[in-house]
């Protein structure tokens, strides 16, 4: 059977992205049915996103890259990138906030999306 998308591959040296659990954090963190994390608990999910979006990043990149130019899900996943990259600069000095939480949970389910629709391995 024929596939429409190229796969994803991790990084030279690093294991492929653990979708299942980036999809965890992003449930816990955008929980409307329970009490909000508390501020310890927001500063380690806030690192995990993060660190989960700059990994994401380069993988999706690279299997977008290999997309036609005039590829919608090429761009669309390219967006995605842009996106995340500017909401982890743009407040990376941030103190600790739900609200910038929630919007980096936001993003990471958008980039995990694109890392599947792209050809990785489903969760």
């Amino acid at each position: 059977m024929p596939q429409d998308t190229v796969p994803v591959s991790a990084s030279a040296g690093q294991s492929p992205a653990d979708i299942e659990t980036m999809r965890a954090v992003v449930r816990i963190v955008l929980a409307e049915d329970s009490l909000p994390p508390g501020m310890g608990e927001v500063e380690t999910l806030l690192a995990q996103m993060r660190g989960h979006m700059q990994l994401l990043i380069p993988d999706i990149e690279q299997a977008a890259e290999r997309l036609p130019h005039d590829d919608v899900p090429r761009y669309c996943a390219l967006a995605c990138v842009g996106e995340a990259r500017a909401k982890l600069s743009a407040n990376a000095s941030r103190a600790v906030d739900l609200e910038y939480a929630g919007k980096l949970a936001r993003s990471l389910r958008a980039l995990c999306d694109h890392y599947e629709n792209l050809g990785g391995p489903a969760q």
